[in-house]
């Protein structure tokens, strides 16, 4: 994006946002929706994080064709959201990163992050805990791999 751009986007890990910025994460759909609605509340990563508070979903442009998300996106409400890609499409609040240390502790959070149990990795896993997620307007926008700020988004 250009930096004459109203809207711009900058990769971060652990720094914090300044003011009219907010942190976003990129979640492949049709996890992204399902974050935003609520039905899945973890989102896994390889790496940890410190961050707390408001986090902007962003719905990368490639999708995951795992049948199995797929299969979750029952209601008009959800498939809608699930056709949004390529940029923020909802909010919500990162309370804590969890350790899944083992398969059996992966395996026993399933219903919080949607993932087979087989999708565990060796030296363990970590879920992005989130609550009061909720949609809000499309904001096109690139991802990125880690934590990245974003600005020109309205809350309301």
């Amino acid at each position: 994006m250009r930096k004459s751009d109203s809207n711009s986007v900058r990769a971060t890990h652990e720094r914090l946002p300044s003011p009219g910025q907010f942190l976003a994460i990129s979640v492949k759909q049709p996890w992204a929706a399902l974050l935003v609605a609520g039905v899945k509340t973890v989102e896994v990563r390889t790496w940890r994080t410190r961050k707390h508070g408001p986090i902007l979903i962003h719905a990368a442009k490639i999708p995951d064709n795992r049948p199995e998300g797929w299969a979750l996106i029952t209601t008009p409400t959800l498939k809608e959201l699930a056709r949004l890609q390529g940029g923020i499409i909802g909010v919500a609040n990162l309370t804590t990163c969890l350790k899944y240390s083992t398969p059996e502790v992966f395996a026993k959070a399933e219903d919080a992050h949607r993932n087979a149990p087989d999708w565990f990795r060796e030296g363990g896993l970590y879920g992005f805990v989130f609550q009061d997620a909720r949609p809000i307007a499309y904001h096109a926008c690139p991802g990125r791999t880690l934590f990245f700020t974003v600005e020109g988004i309205t809350l309301l």
